[in-house]
């Protein structure tokens, strides 16, 4: 029954995850297409980013765009509560564990895990939501390789 109900629950959650990233990935895509360029198509990053593609547009689409982070940020909250409440889960349970080496063993392979997942999100964080005054194109082109080798 166990090993079941924890497969099943494996397989609900990258479901979930894949399901919420595809979704995602298709808003920012649609959006981004939708947009008219009235300066040249030339993006000023190694790669096609969304806050640089923005810039290159004619059009006031701030008020899609708007929908479409308003989805984001509830996605990435519903993901962000999920992984916390799984470490609360995780560190309750190797808090449990009576001997001292078990705990060790456990926490390390649990706190490298903890760090990528710090690492990332912070990274996402600064690289969408930072404001503009901090906006400049070498600073932009940091956190975007960032951004990407997290990622």
């Amino acid at each position: 029954g166990t090993l079941l109900g924890g497969s099943r629950a494996c397989v609900q959650m990258a479901a979930a995850a894949w399901g919420s990233g595809f979704l995602n990935a298709l808003l920012h895509t649609a959006n981004t297409f939708s947009i008219p360029l009235c300066q040249s198509n030339a993006v000023g990053q190694f790669f096609c980013e969304i806050p640089q593609i923005l810039k290159l547009s004619c059009s006031q689409s701030c008020l899609r765009e708007v929908g479409v982070v308003v989805v984001s940020v509830g996605l990435f909250f519903a993901c962000f509560m999920f992984i916390v409440l799984s470490y609360v889960q995780i560190f309750t349970v190797v808090l449990r564990i009576p001997s001292e080496q078990g705990r060790h063993k456990a926490f390390s392979m649990c706190l490298p895990h903890l760090a990528v997942d710090s690492l990332f999100i912070s990274s996402a964080i600064f690289a969408y939501l930072k404001p503009s005054s901090l906006s400049s194109p070498s600073l932009d082109l940091v956190v975007a390789v960032l951004y990407a080798v997290v990622h």
